[in-house]
């Protein structure tokens, strides 16, 4: 990894902010250096747990940053005092706002049919001169290899700098690990719930219960039949290994 991280539960969680997190990004870019993004929650941390592959790509990221309060708080407390959340969401805002005066080409794959067209317009009313190079919004099922090339020839062709992928976690995660090197792009970020937020297809927690660590309990009320195992089961879990792990009770590597 370029940057530090935390160990959290044998996941690599980069020790960022969102100014270091874009700044490495325009870095990328100006190189033209291939690299992918994960943006981790807890729930994503506790997929690692039983998914290696997912926990390898993580560690293998050029950033995966903390979406989510506890793993900030996680990663203050091992001593990098200058974390703050890299939330996805407001990541795609920062980079859109800042890609006008830079000329960034954006790619949005991603979402349910329509989606990616609404959130790019979206985008570019609330930013006027933004780039979008292309969207696409693929079927719910696997591509075949033929299919899984037109949209990389698609993707390079569109001159794109930055390719927004949004399949959910894991998929998305294996998506831009499986693609960063044959897309021409140098920056492929995995952002999830930002297609359906910035579309307007769903509500986003108010900011106060963002900063308290409480989104959470928004989103299980919003959504309690998806959400219901993801927030009552397995944050607990995750509250317990973690403590196990402060204590030196269980020990995690990040190979």
């Amino acid at each position: 990894m370029n940057t530090p991280h935390t160990n959290i539960l044998g996941v690599g969680i980069s020790a960022v902010n969102m100014r270091h997190a874009l700044d490495t990004i325009h870095t990328w870019i100006a190189q033209r250096v291939p690299h992918y993004v994960c943006i981790f929650t807890v729930h994503s941390v506790m997929e690692c747990q039983r998914n290696e592959r997912l926990r390898a790509i993580a560690n293998r990221s050029g950033m995966t940053t903390p979406d989510g309060m506890p793993l900030v708080w996680l990663s203050r407390l091992r001593g990098h005092r200058d974390v703050s959340r890299v939330y996805g969401p407001d990541l795609m805002l920062a980079l859109c706002d800042e890609s006008i005066e830079k000329g960034y080409r954006h790619f949005f794959y991603g979402g349910a049919e329509g989606v990616a067209d609404e959130l790019a317009a979206s985008l570019t009313e609330r930013y006027p001169g933004l780039q979008v190079a292309g969207t696409y919004s693929p079927p719910f099922r696997p591509l075949t290899e033929d299919e899984d090339q037109q949209v990389v020839d698609l993707i390079n062709r569109s001159g794109a700098d930055i390719v927004w992928v949004g399949l959910g976690t894991p998929k998305q995660d294996f998506w831009v690990a499986d693609h960063v090197g044959r897309l021409e792009a140098p920056v492929l970020l995995a952002v999830g719930a930002a297609f359906d937020f910035h579309s307007g297809r769903k509500r986003q927690a108010p900011r106060w219960m963002q900063r308290a660590g409480l989104e959470w309990l928004f989103r299980l009320l919003t959504e309690p039949r998806r959400l219901w195992y993801r927030y009552l089961v397995l944050n607990p879990l995750f509250i317990a290994l973690v403590t196990l792990q402060l204590l030196g009770l269980r020990r995690y590597t990040l190979d």
